[in-house]
């Protein structure tokens, strides 16, 4: 590649990918270009899915095409970046397969199952998580979320018996939906632990609780599935930690997703499977990941949420610059400011159904009608176009 080029690499185009490649396009590449404006600047933009999705309302499309259709949930990424010219960046349909560091390349597998290889002087990881159930993430093409989503379109109505495993907020809010929409079903959510929500006060876990029973939802704590067989009915056998064993028409594991980072070297990741980033800059530090980033659930400075992603890309970026413009000259570097990331603790807003919820925020609980303002009422569904378009990120 010639010297005076400098390759943006953006791996996962949903939240963080697509926010942190609007942030590059818009401002980080243009201050660049006044440093020295012989060097040009490309973004490619890495995703196994042709389209971003709306997971944050992914507990209500998934609990009827009527409340959020597919066409409010997902939008064509390309859509989004309408407003640059074609040769500021590429959008390229394919998974990462493989990395070498040492020649900053990237591996990728196409839908046609080959491999390519991309160069990159600046490298994102931004690949998120995923689920045991793909109606949570894009597990690959966004055709298998919406797919996972109208089988259980086609059970639940009918449903008799239904089961969700896992007490944080994505499991909570399903339990809520599903309970409003389908009163008649015996539902059970099994919260893994000592309560739902343990991230929230136990006074906000109690509050969740009660309305859910309002519902007809049935809380147990303490129990967690063991195995999963689906049997020829299309019910679903399950086994638990305790020994016994249940026979449901749904399940829904909405136990928590794994990081997308086996195509990386083991000793970059902590236990978790998540990128090793520094916790402000959100630069790697390890040895030999020099011009590498992470952002979104895959790092390790993510608490998870779209609140650690959304304020993470202007730090993620202000460290591009800084250290993209050290290439330039190290002088330059203090053209840029560093931001840092910083956390926001105690805070969830979670909906019990359409007409409200239980939420804190920096620890403090907040009333129902604000999380049905905020959140309950549409699950924000409305702001996917503005997301695709990064409008989180107009200004720097």
């Amino acid at each position: 590649m010639a010297s005076n080029h400098h390759e943006f690499l953006i791996l996962g185009a949903n939240f963080a990918g697509v926010g942190t490649a609007h942030y590059l396009l818009r401002h980080t590449i243009p201050a660049l270009l006044k440093l020295d404006a012989t060097r040009t600047y490309h973004v490619t933009l890495v995703s196994p899915s042709t389209h971003f999705f709306w997971k944050i309302g992914a507990p209500r499309t998934l609990a009827s095409p009527d409340l959020i259709p597919f066409s409010k949930a997902f939008g064509p990424i390309a859509d989004g970046f309408k407003e640059y010219s074609s040769d500021q960046y590429t959008i390229e349909t394919a998974a990462a397969v493989g990395l070498n560091p040492e020649q900053r390349t990237v591996s990728v597998e196409l839908p046609s199952k080959e491999n390519k290889t991309l160069h990159y002087a600046t490298l994102i990881i931004a690949t998120g998580t995923s689920s045991p159930s793909a109606v949570w993430t894009l597990n690959g093409s966004h055709e298998n979320t919406i797919n996972a989503m109208k089988e259980l379109h086609k059970t639940l109505p009918s449903a008799k018996t239904i089961l969700i495993a896992g007490g944080g907020p994505a499991g909570t809010e399903t339990a809520g939906e599903i309970g409003s929409l389908y009163p008649k079903a015996q539902t059970t959510i099994l919260s893994g632990t000592s309560r739902l929500l343990p991230r929230l006060s136990k006074a906000t876990s109690n509050d969740v609780q009660a309305r859910l029973k309002k519902l007809g939802v049935e809380v147990v704590n303490n129990l967690r599935v063991t195995s999963v067989k689906k049997l020829d009915s299309g019910a679903t056998e399950l086994a638990f930690d305790d020994g016994t064993t249940r026979t449901v028409d749904v399940y829904i594991d909405s136990t928590g997703g794994k990081p997308n980072t086996s195509f990386l070297p083991k000793d970059w990741l902590n236990e978790k499977g998540q990128v090793i980033n520094d916790d402000k800059s959100l630069r790697l530090t390890i040895p030999g990941s020099e011009g590498i980033y992470a952002i979104g659930d895959v790092g390790s400075y993510s608490h998870g949420g779209f609140m650690d992603v959304k304020d993470g890309v202007a730090p993620l970026c202000s460290s591009i610059a800084i250290d993209v413009a050290k290439t330039i000259d190290p002088s330059k570097a203090g053209a840029f400011k560093q931001k840092n990331f910083k956390w926001i603790p105690d805070t969830q807003f979670v909906p019990t159904g359409p007409k409200g919820g239980v939420g804190q925020l920096f620890g403090w609980r907040v009333p129902s009608l604000m999380v049905w303002a905020l959140k309950s009422r549409t699950f924000m569904v409305e702001k996917l176009p503005g997301a695709m378009k990064g409008q989180d990120y107009i200004n720097a």
